[in-house]
């Protein structure tokens, strides 16, 4: 009776394999598509590339708390605190952030980093080609992660037009 079953289970098995071949193909349309993102959708809960954020006025909002290195499980954050002064304002607060590298050859895109900053100065963004021929190159600097300060601008001239 068992090899009975068994041949049932193979031909049910065999049957919905044999339904699925002729049934079209559904793909996304990356990376041919239009757009930046080339096609490509996301989930909203997508976790891609870090990004440090600016506030309104343009600063950095990382104070240089190390609450995100100390969170992160794999340790691949390193930052180098220093101190603003009056002629030269980096961030709001007393101290910013004079180095912060985030390892990707590390990085297990946890959320931990984003949930631990109390400034929300750290966030993931929607990059997800961190494809690299050379692992030295997947260490991000914070140059590379900051948001340009045209971005700030076009943003409060968004804003700006809608309160109108």
């Amino acid at each position: 009776m068992s090899v009975v079953r068994n041949i049932a289970g193979i031909a049910k098995g065999m049957s919905i394999t044999l339904g699925e071949i002729f049934e079209p193909t559904i793909v996304e349309n990356y990376p041919d598509g239009s757009g930046p993102m080339r096609g490509a959708s996301f989930e909203p809960r997508f976790r891609g590339a870090h990004v440090l954020q600016r506030d309104e006025n343009g600063l950095e909002k990382c104070v240089a708390c190390f609450l995100c290195a100390v969170a992160c499980p794999s340790n691949c954050i390193y930052i180098e605190a220093a101190e603003n002064t009056a002629e030269v304002r980096i961030s709001s607060a007393d101290r910013y952030a004079k180095t912060y590298n985030i390892d990707y050859n590390r990085c297990i895109f946890c959320g931990y980093c984003v949930e631990a900053c109390p400034t929300d100065a750290i966030t993931h963004g929607h990059g997800f080609e961190l494809a690299q021929l050379n692992a030295t190159s997947l260490v991000q600097r914070k140059e590379d992660m900051l948001v340009p300060l045209a971005a700030i601008a076009t943003q409060a001239d968004a804003t700006g037009r809608e309160a109108l």
